[in-house]
């Protein structure tokens, strides 16, 4: 039995000791990386070679930058989308015609790092084989071209779009127990060609070099949760309720922007309140406006081709119901959501009109909602260029039936005459002041854009019985984060998306937390020691088994045969002597 038992270990030693040749599957590796399909072509790298001479070594090096480069501006892309309708609209007025922009970016980065990610396998599974590397020019062309897309991109969405840094900051605080584990994962699976390299190096100065860089990135992740914070790590009993809803522009993602449409499907979409933007007419009409001009969002160019770029506060209000401020809606598409629009809602939405702040206080009256919105004054010349905010007022007290406890005042010209004429309007700030100062201007909420986000800031102005809207928040994971925060509403292009949330995306336990990240830690160190420790025996063993040969080839062998040659010519010459003898002995 014990005989048995230790053939069987032999065996086992024998197989672990063997180097194992996957031949298709080399053979394919090799094609697919380096376009090298016929068998010669293959070069393994022998013990104590590096795995590839410096120009390879090179390109790998570009192979590995251009991989992170595309990886780290893909994720900020991705978790930029929250502000994709921005990004394209700000394209549409520098460039004069609609395209989506921002898909069309996502798509080509993530083209760009699945090619670069590819062959990244490619070559990880070769060093794995103990393969050389040998890339063809072709793939070297294509590295270099993913790798510019991602600097240029980068540098020239940086230098446009830099409060998007900020976004991708606010996204750690949701996703950095995932990236953590996800990073664990890359580095473990990456210790078996490491380890395999090392140890077969002769250079001890490489092996360090290759190890302590391994070594050090590893107890960087292993360390990085001590330095991650995020709101979403809290027990479920901390959590607030959910932030209300204030639909941005109504809901343009089911109708157009700015509409009546659009604000009836906020109101059925859940939303507690209604924002949107006024400009005044010519004749003294408050209507809902974005834009300065009215070239996106209607058919001016049709109706009034000549003043197409004139400012829509230069309208009359008979002027502005002429036009059509739907049609763009279906043919732009700017969110993607038309399709889903039924025959009926498509014909409603196609046939919408400039909506004036009547209609909507009307609305927001009628359901009880809340009213938020910015007042742009008119240009100079303009006949109510001195009393916009006046005639505002007029139409909130006398052409609508709205309390005026229902409408967050955020305009800041005039606060205080606001103030004493209309003590109930909610008064709203659009930017962070000193305390002393908002209190002094009796605000009562804080209206943000939601790169502006802070836990201890939110707590902060709620002692003070102030609370914060953020804007604009149309992303799961942006609102979870906000809800996690202690947020108390969000301005949103898609309340019938969030309010269908029942708690926030990716929320977890301290406790649970510490648990993953320890586990996660202690089994990556536990495999990558295996790992290490079983290519330092086996290279180890492959190399004195190696050394044995050469000893007997050139040592004990070579010598037992000298003496055996020797005594074999003493024995010939012997009987030879002994031959002749007898011949002469014969004869006599």
């Amino acid at each position: 039995m014990p005989s048995s038992i230790s053939q069987r270990l032999r065996g086992l030693r024998a197989k672990l000791l063997r180097r194992y040749e996957h031949r298709p599957f080399v053979s394919c590796l090799v094609g697919l990386y380096g376009c090298r399909w016929r068998r010669h072509e293959r070069s393994g790298a022998q013990p104590g070679d590096c795995c590839c001479n410096k120009l390879e070594g090179f390109c790998f090096a570009l192979l590995v930058a251009a991989f992170c480069l595309t990886l780290v501006f893909l994720y900020f892309w991705g978790q930029a989308g929250n502000d994709y309708n921005d990004f394209d609209w700000f394209n549409f007025g520098n460039l004069g015609f609609w395209f989506p922009w921002s898909v069309v970016l996502l798509v080509v980065a993530a083209g760009f790092f699945s090619y670069v990610t590819v062959l990244m396998l490619l070559a990880v599974c070769l060093l794995s084989e103990g393969q050389k590397l040998h890339l063809h020019w072709s793939h070297k062309i294509g590295i270099l071209v993913s790798l510019t897309f991602s600097v240029v991109a980068t540098a020239v969405l940086s230098d446009l779009w830099s409060k998007q840094w900020m976004t991708l900051l606010l996204s750690f605080q949701v996703t950095a127990p995932h990236l953590h584990v996800g990073g664990v994962s890359l580095m473990t699976s990456l210790a078996w060609p490491v380890a395999l390299h090392v140890f077969r190096m002769r250079s001890r100065v490489k092996r360090g070099l290759i190890t302590g860089v391994f070594l050090t990135t590893l107890l960087v992740l292993y360390m990085l949760p001590l330095g991650l914070y995020s709101p979403c790590i809290k027990e479920g009993g901390m959590l607030g309720p959910a932030p209300a809803l204030i639909g941005h522009r109504g809901a343009p993602m089911l109708a157009p922007e700015n509409t009546l449409m659009s604000f009836e499907k906020a109101v059925e979409a859940g939303s507690d309140g209604l924002e949107t933007d006024v400009a005044i007419s010519v004749d003294g009409v408050p209507f809902l406006m974005h834009d300065h001009t009215l070239r996106r969002t209607t058919n001016v160019h049709e109706v009034f081709p000549n003043r197409t770029d004139d400012l829509a506060a230069m309208f009359s209000w008979s002027e502005l119901g002429g036009l059509n401020a739907g049609a763009w809606f279906l043919s732009h598409d700017p969110f993607g959501t038309a399709g889903s629009l039924g025959v009926e809602e498509r014909q409603r939405a196609g046939n919408q009109s400039v909506c004036s702040l009547q209609l909507l206080l009307q609305l927001a009256a009628q359901t009880g909602k809340l009213v938020i919105f910015d007042l742009y004054r008119p240009p100079m010349g303009h006949p109510y260029r001195d009393s916009w905010i006046q005639r505002t007022l007029e139409v909130i007290h006398n052409d609508s039936s709205i309390n005026s406890s229902q409408v967050l005042w955020l305009p800041s010209d005039q606060r205080s005459l606001v103030q004493e004429t209309d003590p109930e309007l909610q008064q709203t700030s659009g930017s962070r002041l000193p305390l002393e100062e908002l209190q002094s201007n009796h605000i009562v909420k804080l209206n943000l854009h939601y790169s502006s986000m802070s836990s201890e800031l939110i707590r902060e102005y709620a002692a003070v019985n102030i609370t914060t809207n953020l804007y604009v928040i149309s992303q799961p994971w942006l609102y979870s984060l906000a809800w996690c925060s202690g947020v108390h509403s969000v301005t949103t292009n898609a309340p019938q998306l969030l309010s269908s949330l029942s708690s926030p995306l990716l929320l977890i336990s301290p406790d649970q937390y510490k648990l993953i990240w320890v586990l996660t830690d202690l089994l990556s160190l536990l495999l990558i020691f295996i790992i290490f420790c079983f290519h330092w025996w086996r290279e180890r063993r492959l190399s004195f088994c190696l050394d044995s040969k050469k000893t007997l080839d050139n040592g004990t062998y070579n010598k037992f045969k000298t003496e055996m040659s020797d005594i074999w010519s003493v024995s010939s010459a012997k009987s030879q002597v002994e031959m002749s003898d007898l011949a002469a002995v014969t004869e006599d």
